[in-house]
């Protein structure tokens, strides 16, 4: 059966992730920054288990944790280790508490970078900043055994072959904890599955099938074919995207996300297949929920792949 993922926060529920902006950090004395910056922590901490728990209630099977859990750890100014946090021990220890709770929950925890983290820029910082960004992440996803960091492409400036070969080798300049969670994803402007499936197969990367940029992307290749080829690059279950565009497939700009996702968007052959499918939607959970039950409704057809899992993480 499919597990549904909410992404990063709620709209209806009252679980609050805390930020703050560089600029007030910086105009506090080092010390107090480091003491407000882990009462943060120590508060997205409590806010996450919340949001475990939350999704375990429902029948939500994954969340999305937000880049700023600990907030702005890699700012270039502001930035700071998690051992530089006064008790940073308790912190640790209440992440994995999260992770702790997750599991017993079966709940999914995943993450998915911001569009500046990009491992196929041809500048140097951007690439620096980009893998700092990639191993931070990969740090908290240890404490909360999440498993999939989920990356774009990137750019392809202006030669996407040369843009593609500088993503494969920044790909190995990764750790082994941040390398082995890596996930790449197709976009809605530069880079198809026809682009992206190749390198998966090649560097062992799982494949992130966003269908609704495959739609406002086409590359030739079918659906059906594309949700094959992605659940082949999987030793573990698959992760997919779903989002249906604001105003409709006829709009102006179709890249938009809606507040909620039709039914019609959610393709039929993955109904039959163990994957997890993060609902990009505007209305966050109760997105989520009306999907699931829209879904759980919406009778199968004999079109698609009927599927079990595999060790390998094919089609059986």
């Amino acid at each position: 059966m499919v597990r549904f993922g909410v992404c990063c926060c709620f709209r209806d529920v009252v679980i609050r992730f805390r930020t703050t902006t560089a600029a007030a950090m910086l105009r506090l004395p080092r010390a107090t920054r480091l003491e407000r910056l882990a009462e943060l922590a120590l508060a997205n901490a409590a806010a996450l288990r919340e949001a475990i728990r939350y999704c375990a209630s429902q029948g939500i099977g994954c969340f999305r944790i937000n880049s700023q859990i600990l907030p702005l750890l890699t700012h270039p100014e502001a930035g700071y280790a998690a051992s530089d946090l006064p008790d940073a021990e308790s912190i640790v220890a209440a992440f994995v508490a999260c992770g702790r709770t997750a599991a017993r929950a079966g709940v999914r925890l995943t993450f998915h970078p911001d569009q500046f983290v990009v491992l196929s820029s041809p500048k140097e910082q951007v690439i620096r900043n980009s893998i700092a960004e990639l191993e931070y992440q990969a740090m908290v996803a240890d404490w909360v055994g999440a498993d999939v960091i989920t990356l774009h492409g990137g750019g392809a400036y202006g030669d996407k072959i040369s843009a593609l070969d500088r993503l494969r080798r920044n790909l190995s300049s990764l750790s082994a904890g941040a390398r082995s969670r890596i996930a790449l994803e197709n976009d809605d402007r530069v880079f198809t599955p026809t682009d992206l499936l190749p390198l998966c197969g090649s560097e062992g990367v799982p494949f992130v099938y966003d269908v609704h940029h495959h739609r406002c992307l086409p590359d030739g290749l079918s659906t059906d074919e594309v949700t094959r080829r992605s659940i082949a690059t999987w030793n573990r279950e698959p992760l997919f995207h779903v989002s249906s565009p604001q105003g409709g497939w006829r709009a102006a700009n179709p890249r938009v996300h809606a507040d909620f996702v039709r039914v019609s968007d959610f393709p039929e052959c993955w109904k039959v297949l163990q994957v997890t499918v993060e609902v990009e939607a505007r209305a966050k959970e109760a997105a989520v929920l009306r999907l699931m039950g829209a879904v759980a409704a919406r009778p199968s057809v004999a079109a698609g792949p009927r599927a079990t899992r595999t060790t390998a993480g094919g089609l059986a």
